[in-house]
């Protein structure tokens, strides 16, 4: 057999395996957008439309005022304005402390570094409901119990161990020879961290500040149990509200979940590219 048969046979292979890869990915992907779709097109029908068996994804009829009516019934915007508060806040301390605490562990010798380091990566099999009781009765002795504390100050303590993870990841990675010559300067190990390292992180400071912002957008059980005061609820929690308040509105439910998931949508779409860097950069060398 020829070496150009072989060879045309070999490409027509990988041209199959990347249809199929393709094909296969699609696939995923419309099964992962089906409820999606279906939450697009409950937030354009009314509730007896919504609720018909078998459900469809068709609307004939566009209720676009369930947009305006869902953000109406509540306090829509007060909900996102604390959402927001709470998760820049979080995210800000989450991310300067597990690039403080990142740096330590990759740059700064101490003993039993290395022990406690797979110590840190063990507390994230650590399931959060396992500590909640003992965090709730710590900070109702501190009396912080209906205020933002319990939901803001833990991350500015470490940050979580897989942010950590990834700062000490991508500081290991970089030369030596960058802290040497800022030593040679008279830097400290904090003007160091700070004018050496972080900006040549800037991959992975997004990374961490994207995921670490739509956690705590996203977190519902925390501010359930430390809020009880119904003006500092954030969206997480008011949008339970849709299902308990005068009967169960799926088609304002629906249009108010859209809504506030769009903020989360735009930062995935912004920091998409220094996502996929930042995960590569933290894999680079162990």
């Amino acid at each position: 057999m020829s070496t150009d048969l072989l060879g045309r046979r070999a490409a027509a292979a990988r041209r199959w395996r990347r249809v199929a890869g393709v094909l296969v990915l699609s696939l995923i992907a419309a099964v992962f957008l089906v409820p999606l779709l279906w939450a697009v097109s409950a937030s354009l029908k009314t509730l007896d439309k919504v609720v018909t068996f078998p459900p469809s994804l068709w609307v004939d009829d566009p209720q676009w005022g369930n947009y305006p009516a869902a953000l109406s019934k509540l306090p829509f915007a007060r909900f996102m304005l604390n959402s927001f508060v709470i998760a820049s806040l979080a995210t800000l301390g989450q991310v300067l402390s597990a690039a403080l605490v990142g740096y330590a562990f990759a740059r700064m010798p101490w003993r039993g570094r290395e022990g406690w380091f797979l110590v840190l990566l063990a507390t994230m099999m650590l399931p959060s409901q396992v500590v909640m009781i003992p965090h709730y009765l710590l900070y109702k002795e501190l009396g912080w119990i209906g205020t933002y504390k319990p939901l803001i100050v833990p991350s500015w303590l470490g940050g979580g161990a897989f942010s950590i993870f990834l700062f000490r990841q991508t500081f290991k990675a970089m030369p030596k020879e960058f802290e040497e010559a800022a030593r040679l300067d008279g830097c400290t190990e904090i003007q160091i961290w700070w004018r050496i390292y972080l900006p040549n992180a800037k991959a992975v400071i997004a990374t961490a500040a994207t995921l670490g912002f739509i956690g705590h957008w996203k977190d519902f059980i925390h501010p359930l149990i430390y809020l009880s005061d119904f003006e500092t609820f954030p969206i997480s929690v008011g949008l339970q509200m849709y299902q308990t308040l005068e009967g169960s509105w799926t088609n304002y439910l629906m249009a108010a979940s859209l809504v506030a998931t769009l903020p989360l949508v735009v930062l995935f779409a912004v920091c998409q590219r220094f996502l996929v860097k930042g995960m590569l950069l933290s894999g680079s060398k162990g």
